[in-house]
Order: structure tokens, then sequence, then C-alpha cells
């Protein structure tokens, strides 16, 4: 089978979650996760790396894959394994035959647990409506050429609702966190870069026509049951930062593949200082 490629900017609704993740453009397109590695605290050298070699099967993002799957109703195929836990061998062998067919391998209990995490989403006044698979376009991929930097970019939106007249449209992107509560969620939403993912998946939206201004809006739903739901919006301020953090992000890419030159953190000797509260604490004492 020839392997899919894409050559020409745009939405493209039915590719696999297989070649997305792949990279189907020719030379390679950043992602917002590629982005995100190239920025500090990771580092271009990093960011190599990661696309070379990939990044190592984790059960975490097992379940997550599954718990997309069944709240948004497209992704990687389950293997389902009746199993207490992976520390037997013939777990521990199923579970490397599923990843190696490009499937995600489950727990038993761990599918029940997605099951009922998809029904409380789909009870929920916002939530549910929200990723109503009538209203939207679950797995969306896009591909644009950023302007500035003629740099491929790709993002696939877990959930694009539809064009409503007078209305934005709405990119809708579903996490699965151990705490939902709203302190929580800043913090991850800082750890993890979500800001910027917000600001590369707003951007190709514009670039591609799909509105002049798109929202982007956060789904995070709990682990353990009653998982419990969060749907949250970044304000102004935060999805300006993340959107010049995408920016800075393609630069550094362009300049790296120019060069094909991908540096660590430092190529000098750094200057390094203790913490802040360390010194006021050091300096009270002493006073």
């Amino acid at each position: 089978m020839t392997a899919l490629t894409v050559t020409e900017p745009g939405l493209y609704p039915d590719i696999t979650d297989e070649d997305y993740h792949r990279d189907p453009v020719p030379g390679g397109s950043l992602s917002s996760t590629g982005a995100r590695k190239l920025l500090p605290p990771s580092c271009p050298a990093k960011f190599r790396h990661w696309l070379d070699h990939g990044s190592a099967p984790k059960d975490a993002f097992d379940f997550g894959h599954a718990a997309h799957l069944k709240v948004l109703g497209r992704g990687l195929d389950l293997v389902v394994v009746d199993a207490p836990d992976w520390r037997t061998k013939d777990a521990r062998e199923a579970k490397a035959d599923a990843h190696a067919a490009g499937k995600v391998p489950l727990l038993a209990a761990d599918h029940h647990r997605v099951d009922a995490m998809a029904a409380a989403i789909h009870r929920h006044p916002i939530a549910g409506p929200l990723l109503d698979p009538d209203s939207g376009q679950p797995e969306a991929s896009a591909f644009w050429i950023d302007p500035t930097t003629g740099v491929w970019c790709r993002a696939r939106y877990d959930f694009l609702r539809h064009p409503t007249p007078g209305r934005r449209r709405i990119v809708v992107d579903y996490k699965t966190t151990p705490d939902a509560s709203p302190e929580h969620i800043q913090r991850a939403v800082n750890r993890f870069g979500y800001a910027l993912q917000g600001g590369h998946y707003l951007d190709g939206a514009v670039q591609l026509g799909v509105d002049d201004d798109p929202a982007f809006v956060l789904v995070f739903q709990e682990i353990d049951p009653p998982h419990l739901i969060t749907v949250v919006q970044l304000d102004p301020v935060a999805l300006r930062i993340g959107r010049d953090l995408a920016r800075q992000a393609r630069e550094i890419y362009a300049g790296c593949r120019r060069t094909d030159t991908w540096p660590a953190y430092s190529d000098d000797i750094e200057p390094i200082a203790l913490p802040a509260w360390v010194e006021r604490q050091h300096t009270k004492e002493i006073w």
C-alpha cells in the first residue's frame, strides 16, 4: 500500500491516527507536541531525538487513547486484555503484540472505566452537547504552511464543531487528568504547554479559513470515579502567550532545519545561582 502524503494545505477529516502521527508531509511538519519539545524546559536536541526515535509506549498514554476513542468515537483500535495487571508474562506479551499491531492495549478493568467516563461525558450539561457527534468532526487533521517562516504545520483537532451562523467555530480538546479542579488545571495548562497547543491550533484554523476568530475549549475529565468534568477556555492573555510561543517554536524549527543544527540547552558555561527563595532565607537568617 502506498503511504499517504499531504502536499496541499487543508482540513483532512479522514486521515487515520497512524497516518497523522507518521507525518504524511514530505520533508516533515511541525505539530504542537513538537513545538513544545523545541522550547524550554526542553530543547531542539531533544526534539530531534524524539523525531528520530519516537516515544516509548506508556500505560497512561494507552489509557488516554482509549478514553479518546470511547468519548470521541474515533481513534486507534483497542485490545482488551483480561488480566488484573501487566505483571504476568502473558499480559506483557499481549501488550507488546497490540503495540506492534498499532493498537491500544487496555486491561479489562480500565476498559470498564473508560466506558464509564464516556457515559459521564454524554450526561454532562456542557461537555455532552459540546462533543455531540452530530455537532462536529472528531479527529480532524489540519495541515498548513506558516506564511512567515514557510514551515509546514499540522494539528489533530480532537473535535471541530460544525459552523453555526453568527457564532465562533469551536476547536475542542479532551484531556484525561487525575484532578479536574480549576486550581490543578491552571498548573497543568502551564506545565504541559496547553496554551501553546491552543495557539498552534488556532493559528492553523485561521490560516485555513476555518474561522476568523475561532475558540479553543478544553474538556478535562478525572480518570477516577465519579469522573468529574471541568470545561475551560483559556483567557485572552494565556492565548496571546500561547500564540507567541507557537510562533517562537516555528522560528526555531525553521532555523534548525535550515542549518541542520539542533542545539542542546547551551553551548556555553552557564552561571548558576541558588533559587531566589534560598538567597532570601539566607539573608534573613544573617540579619
